[in-house]
């Protein structure tokens, strides 16, 4: 009798549960599938947009995770398994890992902003936050910059992405900008074409734009010339440091004065 009882029981259940651990088990199947699909799909959108590969493995991750969670939850809904509470635990714990991190999910937002609109670029020179260098990586939480003094630079994308930043190769060229004063005594035509020829002789220099020499201010011991070249980004110290140099040989050899503190020893009678 027992026995009998224990079959029927147990026929009940495969009746019962037989097909929703079928559908279930489908569910599964076909879900897994579409979310393979819908990766790949992704990923191949990615890839012709040519986005960073740290951002598309981070935005796949991000879609893989989400769809199988989605996927569970229907799954188990399927069985009969109650799923509001895991939707607010799934939540709750979601909440809170979103405070704990709040700092660090700014930086991967950060970082995905400025991988998908590029403000710049790995090799760029730029200028943020402070600190001016050459662009070696963009990962999703920091940005790693070179300095001049071939210093690292680690600057958190969160901040970075709100904040402003100069980028002084995107264009390609850049203007020199540089004073120079000389004697109210000088012939200020001849300083301009003394000047002028100076750092159109120099290499590195570009011929167009053209070179700007021009009086910029009458200070009050010098008459200040601006002399604005134009060169390549990846060679702006360069000429800058040989055009400032090559300024001073020319003015000597003119016999046109860069005006300087004299100090005047006063003796007294004895």
């Amino acid at each position: 009798m027992e026995v009998n009882n224990w079959m029927e029981t147990a026929i009940d259940a495969v009746i019962f549960y037989g097909p929703k651990i079928l559908l279930a088990l489908a569910i599964w199947i076909i879900g897994s599938w579409v979310v393979k699909r819908l990766v790949k799909t992704l990923d191949k959108v990615l890839s012709k947009k040519d986005y960073d590969p740290s951002l598309s493995k981070f935005l796949l991750n991000l879609l893989k995770w989400g769809l199988t969670v989605l996927l569970i939850l229907v799954v188990l809904g399927t069985l009969g398994v109650e799923t509001t509470s895991f939707a607010a635990l799934i939540a709750a714990a979601g909440l809170g890992v979103g405070l704990a991190l709040q700092g660090s999910l700014a930086n991967v937002a950060g970082g995905a902003l400025i991988m998908i609109f590029k403000p710049f670029e790995v090799g760029d020179l730029i200028e943020a936050q402070g600190e001016l260098g050459t662009v070696e990586e963009v990962q999703i939480f920091n940005t790693i910059l070179v300095s001049p003094e071939n210093k690292t630079i680690v600057i958190p994308n969160g901040p970075l992405s709100n904040g402003n930043i100069i980028n002084y190769t995107k264009k390609g060229t850049l203007r020199i900008d540089l004073v120079i004063g000389v004697a109210y005594a000088s012939d200020l035509k001849r300083t301009r074409e003394v000047m002028l020829e100076a750092v159109q002789n120099q290499p590195g220099t570009l011929k167009e734009p053209a070179p700007t020499v021009a009086v910029s201010e009458l200070a009050d011991s010098s008459v200040n010339f601006v002399v604005r070249p134009w060169t390549e980004a990846k060679d702006y110290w360069g000429v800058r440091f040989a055009c400032i140099e090559a300024i001073k040989e020319a003015l000597d050899k003119a016999g046109i004065e860069i005006p300087y503190p004299h100090q005047v020893e006063i003796r007294k009678k004895g």
